[in-house]
C-alpha cells in the first residue's frame, strides 16, 4: 500500500477532508492523492497558487508576509496551508512552496529550498527541506515530504 493510499484510508476513517495549496509542485501533490481510488471521499478541491497574487487572492496569504519573508518561507507555507483549509472548509490543508530549479535560487534561498506545510484542524506544522536534484526530482521530493509530514502528524493524533 502506498503512502497516499494509507493517507486516504486514514482520512476516511477519521472523517476528515483534505485540500492542497501548491506553488513549486504545481499540482503534483493533488495528483498523488487523486491517484488513489476513492480519494473523492476526502478531497473536494485544490489550489495551484504559483504567483504571489494568487496566494493572496485565493488563499488569503498576507501581502505583508510575502513582502517581509517572501513566497519561499515557513510563514508563507503556514498561511497557504491554513488558508487552503479555510477556503475549502477542510480539516486538512497541505502546502508546498519553494525553488525547484534549475534557476531562481539565491545564496539566501538556494535551488532545492522547499517548505511543506500541514494544517490539521488549525494545528500547523511546517518543515524546511533542502533537495539537491533536478527540477523534476525536487518537485517529487517536495510532494513526498509533504505526504510524509501529514502521515507523521496523523499518527500522533
Amino acid at each position: 500500500m502506498t503512502l497516499e493510499e494509507k493517507l486516504v484510508q486514514d482520512l476516511k476513517n477519521k472523517g476528515y477532508t483534505i485540500t492542497t495549496a501548491e506553488s513549486c509542485t504545481g499540482g503534483l501533490l493533488a495528483g498523488r492523492i487523486l491517484n488513489v481510488s476513492g480519494a473523492s471521499a476526502v478531497y473536494n478541491e485544490g489550489h495551484i497558487t504559483y504567483s504571489n497574487e494568487a496566494k493572496e487572492r485565493l488563499l488569503g496569504v498576507s501581502h505583508d508576509t510575502l513582502e517581509k519573508y517572501g513566497a519561499v518561507s515557513s510563514q508563507t507555507a503556514t498561511e497557504m496551508a491554513v488558508g487552503a483549509a479555510r477556503v475549502a472548509n477542510a480539516n486538512v490543508g497541505l502546502s508546498t512552496t519553494g525553488i525547484a530549479g534549475p534557476g531562481g535560487g539565491t545564496p539566501e534561498k538556494p535551488v532545492g529550498l522547499v517548505y511543506v506545510g500541514c494544517c490539521i484542524n488549525g494545528d500547523v506544522t511546517v518543515k524546511e527541506c533542502h533537495f539537491t536534484g533536478n527540477r523534476e526530482e525536487n518537485r517529487n521530493a517536495a510532494v513526498e515530504a509533504c505526504l510524509q509530514l501529514l502521515w507523521d502528524k496523523l499518527m500522533k493524533e
